[in-house]
């Protein structure tokens, strides 16, 4: 059946933390912590975040603690009452502005050429209420029939549910559409549990063997989208 609805994540797919912010917010408190190596930390902190067993002993907002200890860690700044203080602040903005608000060059181009693709898009993301308003201040909210942030509905990944609500919403069936995350144990298996074909976003290469087509970049996507590899 030829590809109608992509689902896409948001953090980790299409905007990621402003680590310029947090390197900011760590200095304030005395902590040396240099954005570009928070950045490279990140993707070797979360695959230690995605597993099977702390994924399904966590929910979003606890994992979100962890994920940035997680990522201070890999990139070898011990925990301490200074860290900790730094992360309190940049809950508290994430809360009400939300920290993930960089968007890489490359993925307005993507969802241009996916939307004039004739593709139905949509957001299916584990978020803190804040998304829609931040998708609106980036300039992404446009590109979207939907928007589901887990928050607002009252139901998060890896829960089948989501996926459900979010085929409901747009008007897309389970065999004409994938959904693209960053995290397995979340996006992929709860993409399969509703019956949607899921693709992991492995930009660093990092899950070798695992039993769902990846990419190693939206462009990928694209061209993989344009060959009908999802069809």
């Amino acid at each position: 059946m030829p590809l109608e609805t992509v689902f896409l994540d948001a953090g980790g797919v299409l905007v990621y933390p402003n680590w310029s912010r947090v390197s900011e917010e760590l200095a304030r408190h005395g902590v040396d912590a240099d954005a570009a190596s928070l950045a490279a930390a990140e993707p070797l902190a979360k695959r230690r975040l995605d597993v099977e067993k702390t994924i399904d002993a966590t929910n979003d907002a606890s994992r979100g603690w962890l994920y940035f200890n997680l990522v201070l860690e890999t990139a070898g700044i011990a925990r301490s009452s200074s860290t900790d203080a730094a992360l309190t602040e940049l809950h508290a903005f994430h809360m009400t502005s939300n920290l993930w608000e960089h968007v890489p060059d490359g993925v307005r181009p993507v969802l241009d050429a996916l939307r004039d693709a004739g593709l139905r898009l949509v957001i299916v993301s584990n978020a803190n209420g804040t998304l829609r308003a931040a998708f609106r201040r980036l300039g992404l909210a446009d590109y979207f029939v939907e928007i589901l942030d887990s928050n607002e509905v009252g139901v998060e990944k890896p829960d089948a549910k989501i996926f459900e609500l979010a085929l409901e919403r747009s008007g897309g069936s389970a065999a004409s559409t994938i959904h693209v995350g960053d995290l397995y144990h979340v996006d992929v298996l709860g993409a399969r549990a509703a019956g949607i074909r899921g693709v992991l976003l492995d930009e660093r290469g990092l899950y070798d063997g695992v039993d769902c087509p990846r990419v190693g970049s939206l462009e990928e996507l694209q061209r993989k989208v344009e060959r009908g590899e999802f069809d």
